[in-house]
């Protein structure tokens, strides 16, 4: 993948944010995104040798406009600064678990699970991970997996935060509960993962990180560490949809 073709359009785009400049630059912005797609489409068929459940999955179906929604924003800017793709087995507005990848200047990151469960839903994960309390563990503290997710960050998942940022590093978690959440047991020794919210975790890459002849290795480092928890929640969140 084009990373610097595709980023040096995007810090244009930041920098003239507006229909008349973009329509003088439709063919550039089309070239862009037919470079990420190729990208997205290597991506995909690298995914599917170790998850055969996107086997199906096609680019067109995980990748997201351009044009922003400025509806109910402060910000009227008509687009985004940044390409993204989200590859999910049961489409990317699913509810289950998927793997996402983000080109942005200064911003690009890869990234596994969901974010932003229903309240039952959530309820549900926390009861699977209470109930199954050694493979949970197994899965979110094995020592790849904190390679690339755990944080030493003032807002890890240890610390009482309302929510954390893809800004930071890597994380696990973008949103959660300040305190255990009501009717769980509060002197539960593995408490920090009631907390949360959403089962997201990120890794930021550099600008560089996608013109690597090995990117895709990495990728399937990153996206193997992080496919146990995914599968463990999937697993409850799949009785929903």
């Amino acid at each position: 993948m084009d990373q610097k073709k595709i980023l040096k359009f995007l810090r244009q785009v930041m920098a003239n944010n507006n229909r008349e400049w973009f329509q003088e630059h439709k063919k550039d912005y089309e070239a862009v995104r037919a470079e990420f797609e190729r990208g997205i489409q290597q991506a995909i068929e690298r995914i599917m040798t170790f998850d055969p459940e996107i086997a199906h999955v096609q680019v067109k179906d995980c990748t997201y406009r351009f044009y922003r929604d400025t509806r109910f924003s402060a910000d009227k800017s008509p687009y985004k600064n940044h390409l993204g793709a989200y590859i999910n087995a049961k489409s990317k507005k699913a509810l289950r678990g998927g793997y996402y990848i983000h080109l942005e200047p200064d911003h690009c990151l890869l990234a596994v699970g969901n974010y932003w469960l229903p309240t039952n839903i959530l309820t549900s994960c926390r009861h699977e991970m209470m109930g199954n309390t050694a493979e949970w563990l197994r899965c979110v503290e094995n020592e790849e997996f904190l390679k690339y997710f755990g944080s030493d960050e003032a807002s890890s998942i240890d610390t009482p935060t309302d929510i954390d940022s893809w800004d930071q590093p890597q994380g696990f978690g973008l949103a959660k509960l300040k305190t255990c959440p009501s009717g769980f047991p509060k002197d539960w020794p593995h408490v920090k993962y009631l907390r949360l919210k959403d089962y997201c975790v990120w890794h930021a890459v550099s600008n560089t990180f996608f013109e690597n002849d090995n990117w895709l290795d990495e990728m399937e480092r990153m996206f193997r560490a992080a496919k146990p928890m995914m599968d463990f929640m999937n697993s409850v969140i799949d009785d929903y949809e």
